[in-house]
């Protein structure tokens, strides 16, 4: 057994993390939890150009470790209650991580590993990845995962899979917006993102990422329309905007992408 169970590196502004309990094909577990929310915590801190989470071994993770759910049959409600804000918090942190996240999924995602792949800005997966909602054959339900989960594929996907628990492949996350690309290669998408996010300015990402959770879902009023005046405004006026328009206007590349 490992006893490191995330692997975290920065190089050149891309951060890698690694789920790295490859013998439990990555579930998870309290210490896995509590690694992956302070990994992230400190991207909120000290944002990477982007982050790229993959899983070591056979797949990319087959959600909660058995021994841990053994351990919360025997604890009270409430005790489950606070266990379960602790991956809703892991899951919250990676959503709302400044740069971009890219997951790469691989293998069994299963349960939490669907709300992994959920938190992430942009996925890619292996044509061999195999996709479960699996809760309801322990008689649970993916209620932790649901905001992220039904957020990506909708209430009308989940409607099947969250009752069924059925597997379904590649093609089908493709089709229902879970992931963005599925590819035999993922590592040769991965390298296209990751191009394709040095030329774009690291403040105005994080901006964008805002905006979509902040304007997703509500009509389309005046209040709404004043709101996104008000952050178009902002940015305009931002140094990132500036720099922006000049080096356009001097057919130039802006500074952000030397860094």
């Amino acid at each position: 057994m490992t006893n490191i169970p995330l692997f975290v590196t920065v190089d050149a502004g891309i951060a890698r993390v690694t789920l790295n309990r490859p013998e439990v094909r990555n579930a998870f577990d309290e210490v896995l939890i509590a690694a992956l929310t302070t990994a992230f915590a400190r991207f909120h801190a000290d944002p990477p150009r982007a982050v790229v989470l993959t899983g070591s071994g056979p797949g990319f993770c087959a959600g909660a470790d058995v021994a841990w759910m053994k351990r919360a049959g025997g604890w009270t409600e409430a005790e489950n209650r606070s266990d379960a804000m602790l991956l809703s918090g892991m899951l919250d942190t990676i959503d709302r991580c400044p740069c971009p996240v890219i997951a790469v999924a691989h293998g069994n995602v299963l349960g939490g590993g669907v709300g992994l792949v959920a938190a992430a800005d942009m996925v890619v997966a292996s044509s061999d990845a195999r996709f479960c909602l699996s809760e309801v054959r322990l008689g649970l339900t993916p209620a932790t995962i649901s905001p992220f989960v039904l957020r990506a594929i909708g209430a009308r996907a989940a409607r099947r899979w969250f009752l069924t628990a059925e597997m379904f492949g590649a093609d089908d996350a493709l089709a229902m917006g879970l992931v963005h690309v599925v590819s035999d290669a993922p590592e040769l998408q991965v390298a296209a993102w990751l191009k394709a996010l040095r030329g774009v300015a690291p403040g105005a990402v994080a901006a964008a990422k805002t905006l979509i959770a902040d304007i997703a879902g509500h009509p389309v009023d005046e209040a709404l329309r004043g709101v996104t005046a008000d952050r178009i405004a902002a940015r305009r006026a931002s140094a990132e905007g500036k720099e922006g328009l000049a080096a356009f206007l001097d057919k130039r590349a802006p500074n952000w992408t030397s860094q």
